[in-house]
């Protein structure tokens, strides 16, 4: 049996942690900006992930590159066994935006809080793991890393995200995308008419059976389309005619059924239209973001020290979809919003990328840099807590929310 590790009074050890990332803000920072100064995008975050995996490779951490086959993840492991607490890093920015969502400032919080976790290893149980999540941007790193079992041996998932409110949680919904395509005859539309099997006035069909059934979804529940292709020629009666539908609601179990009801519509059009379908997954499935209010009580504690205070999200606001909800279904996991800029504003503009490298975005930081480690130190300490924090998990995963 290993020795126990020394005791150390919780306030003692996270006075060591802030202290830690007091002396490394700086070089956080420093990071940051870089990040910031040089956007990459989906899959491609190549700098930025050598970058990362670097410093923490330097500080003595155990890296591996290229995980789950991605060219662009990788984990960084700080001690051995369970329990072992991760700390997500995202680093993908938008293209014409650079970092107008504020990645640039998860990828630093997650890196200065591992680091400042791995300075007093020698006081926890278990491990810490950095782990480099690219694409969230629409790709879904996360999701294919806990596909390929990266989360499997988690204990808890750690990340913010950088926001113009302050609230404990984010109200993240499932979506996914589909291609839906309609095969017809080709035939001239004046030479011989009768002959055509028009599929692309099998699509718009879709498109009003898709709009009438918008009038009696649920809350958070929607469906967006466009064509992706309609014809080729106006004297030629489409024969192919293909439509692209963005899919999300406010659980994965909605969103399955309302998956369902599109492959219903479609086939429902085709045959009244003599047209043959093809409905088929064209993305990454992103699952609703499930919180841990265990854990994300505890960072809100951790945060309030440096005067942010974290609310409830507002009632019935939903903002979007991520794959960090693939994390939550599988682990308890906190993505709460801390603002680095006013509640008029908005991410995915110039204005919030402009916010990312403020003096506030780097009062953010630090504050959330000390409160991801000092919570990831609880969890790694406590057996309490980690305990009622799964326990809460399966409650919800049971009542399917």
């Amino acid at each position: 049996m290993p020795p126990e590790p020394p005791s150390l009074a919780p306030d003692a050890l996270h006075s060591r942690i802030r202290e830690t990332v007091a002396e490394r803000a700086d070089t956080i920072w420093g990071i940051a900006s870089t990040l910031h100064a040089d956007p990459e995008y989906a899959f491609a975050e190549h700098r930025a992930a050598a970058l990362l995996a670097g410093e923490l490779e330097g500080a003595g951490l155990e890296v591996r590159r290229e995980v789950a086959g991605l060219p662009t993840a990788f984990t960084a492991r700080s001690g051995l066994g369970r329990p072992t607490v991760a700390l997500l890093l995202e680093y993908d920015a938008l293209p014409g935006l650079g970092h107008a969502c504020g990645h640039n400032l998860i990828a630093a919080a997650g890196l200065g809080a591992a680091l400042a976790v791995h300075s007093v290893r020698e006081r926890l149980d278990g491990a810490v793991l950095a782990v480099g999540t690219p694409a969230e941007e629409g790709g879904g790193g996360k999701a294919l890393e806990a596909e390929a079992g990266v989360f499997d041996e988690v204990d808890a998932a750690l990340m913010f995200h950088p926001g113009v409110h302050d609230w404990a949680w984010a109200p993240l919904t499932a979506q996914e995308q589909y291609r839906v395509g309609f095969h017809g005859r080709a035939a001239h539309p004046t030479g011989n008419p009768t002959e055509g099997v028009d599929a692309l006035a099998a699509l718009v069909e879709l498109f009003n059976v898709l709009y009438a059934l918008g009038r009696r979804l649920p809350e958070a529940s929607h469906v967006q389309g466009i064509v992706t292709h309609g014809g080729t020629a106006t004297n030629i009666v489409p024969e192919y005619a293909e439509g692209r539908f963005g899919l999300r609601a406010a659980t994965t179990a909605a969103l399955d059924e309302l998956s369902g009801q599109l492959r219903t519509c479609a086939e429902g059009v085709a045959m009244a239209t003599g047209t043959r379908v093809i409905v088929e997954r064209a993305t990454v499935r992103f699952e609703h973001f499930r919180d841990s209010p265990v854990l994300s009580e505890r960072f809100a504690a951790h945060l309030g020290r440096a005067g942010i205070t974290l609310t409830p999200p507002a009632p019935g606001v939903y903002l979007g979809s991520s794959d960090v909800g693939n994390v939550s279904t599988r682990v308890p996991t906190i993505h709460p919003f801390v603002a680095i800029m006013g509640a008029d504003g908005s991410d995915h503009t110039p204005e919030f990328a402009e916010a990312a490298v403020s003096s506030r975005a780097r009062e953010v930081l630090r504050a959330v840099t000390e409160a991801l480690a000092c919570t990831a130190a609880d969890v790694l300490r406590s057996a309490d807590l980690r305990e009622r924090a799964w326990a809460r998990h399966r409650e919800a995963a049971a009542a399917g929310r």
